[in-house]
């Protein structure tokens, strides 16, 4: 077979080339593929089992493989998540945009009631969000005290 042809084999796979050296010294010399042309070369499967892709791939000791978790992963999902309630809070703040009579420590306005229930929800997160950092401080101050007093 001449350099750049594909012919599969009769199982389906590609004709090995003995004289093809491969694209990776790390595999064994027994199983190393021919590099066709610059072409990468793909696994065998043994004739009856399925297709990758197909089933849920397994480890070598049978069991499925555990999905690590990266910080990437997480930093996507968690952009995809605030992407998808950004979209749904522009819709609800468009949809009302009745003026309403908002009253508060003397103010009076009128704004728009998606605005003003988007402004209430923003307020009482950042207020929970105080709540939950000061008592985040006194527990590391505390775990602080309990590490000296160890050391003593």
């Amino acid at each position: 077979m001449s350099a750049g042809q594909y012919t599969p084999g009769p199982d389906r796979t590609p004709e090995r080339e003995a004289t093809t050296p491969s694209a990776n010294p790390a595999q064994p010399s027994g199983d190393r593929a021919a590099s066709l042309g610059g072409a990468p070369s793909y696994p065998t499967r043994e004739p009856g089992t399925p297709a990758t892709g197909t089933s849920a791939t397994t480890a070598p000791g049978g069991a499925t493989p555990e999905r690590k978790v990266t910080r990437a992963g997480v930093i996507w999902a968690a952009v995809v998540a605030a992407l998808a309630l950004l979209i749904l809070l522009i819709v609800f703040i468009l949809q009302n945009q009745e003026q309403a009579l908002v009253k508060f420590l003397g103010f009076e306005g009128s704004v728009p009631l998606g605005m003003a229930l988007f402004i209430a929800a923003v307020t009482g997160g950042v207020l929970v969000a105080v709540a939950g950092g000061v008592r985040i401080l006194q527990l590391r101050s505390n775990a602080h005290r309990a590490r000296v007093r160890q050391r003593k």
